[in-house]
């Protein structure tokens, strides 16, 4: 089995072609056997999502046959696997999730003992040992057991991230769990800070993961926020390693203008990293344009948080992230965490005085329309396809100077997403248009 990990771990249809009991067991087995230093522990997390009991059990049995300790954490975001896998002296860290994705979906995320997510050579030495299994003598066989303080451990760690003179109360706070795996720590987070919390998406059921709720669907948060005049809306995805907010007047807010705040804010302070923040090649070129007007630099990676975070460690930057709401602050977290980066907004809040419509408007976006045109992945590429080359090559043309065009695969999905912004509206849907109308009969 090659080509196995992703952009983001492993992941795809629960009892699909890719993301069986087996290959999770396999999978298991092999990092177990690459990982043999240290103190031979693993922890695991997982997602309420069903196919996540299947998924657990196997790689317990995975690990411990290869002479693992195995923690397991139950239901807990993913930033906490990375955080305890460090706390914990653990030689590896899984979180099983599928993050915005549906039910149907799942996947394995893999940190290393430094909290951090795997690097492409460890997923490569992984995947090259599946076949290759090494099973412990009976004595050695590993042992199991549920670790109890997880969750209270991690919203420890998630309260120390806002500043200790303040307080929350007086707010007002709407908060969507997306039935995901914050629905426990999130409320718990903002209410112990001192606000009053309205939780929404906070009942799991193995199948309502992400269903009409959450980063991906904040409709819902933001008719709660102007129903209940909230002063904000925290809306979490399923991981909760990703955050859109919602301001008092229902607006939407992305994760450009989160990075913009923080960016601007600890400049101020002193605690800017580098002179620089770290975003995909997804940003607004208006976060770009906004940075640069007060002295910083923005430096673009491929799509995908773990391509942030490398960066930001090859460059000593503390501060980076994606559109989509992976908001990365490595002075609190390894990974992207949805609440600790709310947090860092409600403290702008309460210290401005200011409302979150006024906070978070750090720039005026340029226009961006962005299409997801899906494909079958056994047919011919549509990325090859003349008409195609054709119809971006004019979309450039016509783009020049004044915005720009961006054309890629999605990582875990059979989706080709077609992307421009620029200054002319009309011109940039224009062209996706024409674009994904191409794609879509290749």
């Amino acid at each position: 089995m090659s080509g196995l990990f992703g952009t983001d771990g492993v992941r795809g249809e629960a009892n699909g072609s890719v993301l069986t009991a087996e290959t999770a067991m396999r999978l298991a087995m092999a990092a177990g056997r690459y990982f043999t230093r240290g103190a031979h522990r693993v922890v695991i997390g997982k997602d309420p999502r069903l196919s996540g009991y299947m998924l657990e059990a196997a790689m317990q049995a995975g690990f411990t046959s290869v002479g693992m300790e195995v923690l397991r954490t139950g239901p807990i975001p993913t930033p906490a696997i990375g955080m305890l896998t460090r706390s914990m002296r653990a030689d590896i860290g899984v979180m099983i999730s599928a993050s915005h994705n549906g039910f149907e979906d799942n996947g394995l995320k893999f940190f290393g003992a430094d909290g951090f997510k795997l690097s492409d050579e460890d997923e490569a030495g992984i995947e090259a040992l599946m076949d290759r299994p090494h099973l412990a003598p009976s004595r050695e066989i590993g042992r199991a057991k549920h670790l109890d303080d997880a969750v209270g451990r991690y919203i420890e760690v998630a309260k120390a991230s806002f500043p200790k003179a303040l307080s929350l109360s007086g707010l007002k706070v709407v908060v969507d769990c997306a039935n995901g795996a914050a629905y426990r720590t999130a409320p718990t987070v903002l209410w112990e800070l001192g606000a009053e919390v309205l939780p929404l998406g906070v009942t799991p059921n193995g199948t309502n993961i992400n269903e009409k709720c959450g980063s991906t669907a904040p409709e819902a948060a933001a008719a709660w926020v102007v129903a209940n005049g909230a002063a904000l809306g925290v809306a979490l995805d399923g991981d909760a390693d990703r955050v859109i907010l919602i301001d008092e007047t229902g607006r939407i807010v992305d994760g450009d203008q989160i990075i913009a705040l923080i960016a601007a804010r600890w400049r101020e302070a002193g605690r800017l990293s580098g002179r620089a923040v770290v975003t995909t090649v997804m940003s607004n070129m208006g976060l770009e344009r906004m940075l640069g007007g007060v002295g910083l630099g923005l430096v673009r990676t491929p799509v995908g948080d773990r391509h942030v975070v490398r960066e930001m460690r090859a460059r000593g930057l503390n501060l980076g992230g994606e559109q989509s709401g992976h908001v990365v602050l490595t002075d609190y977290a390894t990974t992207g965490d949805g609440l600790v980066a709310a947090l860092q907004v409600l403290a702008a809040i309460q210290q401005s005085g200011k409302p979150a419509s006024e906070v978070l408007r750090m720039f005026a976006p340029l226009p961006q329309v962005l299409e997801n045109v899906r494909y079958r992945r056994e047919g011919p590429d549509p990325m090859q396809a003349a008409p195609v080359l054709a119809a971006i090559r004019d979309g450039e043309a016509r783009l020049a100077g004044t915005g720009r065009l961006l054309i890629r695969r999605s990582g875990t999905e059979p989706v080709i997403r077609v992307m421009a912004e620029g200054e002319d509206e009309a011109l940039v849907r224009e062209i996706v248009s024409g674009i994904a109308a191409e794609v879509a009969g290749a």
